[in-house]
């Protein structure tokens, strides 16, 4: 059941076997050999699987047919912000004001989205334009702005 869950998610999100490979840092026969069910995943390949597709374990390992966790529909500003986080590798989130965070609704955390999304573009611009300036890239970049201070 593993294999196929696998599979179907890779295709459904049009991913290809050596992007979900370089995702995991192993090689495309190795990722092959989880979809074809000639190998399964160690625990924390497993738990990166399901954070990735935002399934739960359960549902990869075929333990239950109910994707998410979610039960129901309500919106987490936390959740959608850490995700965020995560998407652009940002490690540095001391400088977020928390009782912001938990105010924005969904149309705020897609405008943090675009937001992220720019800074990495610009810190991406900047290294190939200039390698051998800002090497730390966009974490680097961002630790040096102060974007988002916390309220006194």
């Amino acid at each position: 059941m593993f294999s196929k869950r696998l599979k179907y998610l890779r295709i459904e999100k049009k991913l290809t076997q050596q992007a979900m490979a370089d995702f995991l840092g192993i090689s495309r026969q190795g990722y092959g050999k989880y979809e074809d069910g000639k190998s399964e995943p160690d625990h924390d390949t497993l738990i990166k699987l399901s954070s990735f597709f935002k399934v739960t374990t359960d549902y990869l390992l075929g333990n239950t047919d109910v994707p998410s966790t979610k039960t129901d529909n309500s919106f987490n500003a936390i959740d959608e912000i850490n995700q965020l986080l995560k998407k652009y590798n940002i490690d540095q989130s001391g400088f977020f004001d928390i009782e912001k965070w938990k105010a924005m609704g969904p149309e705020g955390v897609k405008q943090l989205d675009s937001y992220f999304k720019f800074l990495t573009e610009q810190a991406e611009k900047e290294n190939k334009d200039n390698p051998l300036k800002n090497k730390g890239g966009f974490k680097k970049k961002l630790n040096g702005l102060n974007y988002f201070k916390k309220s006194s």
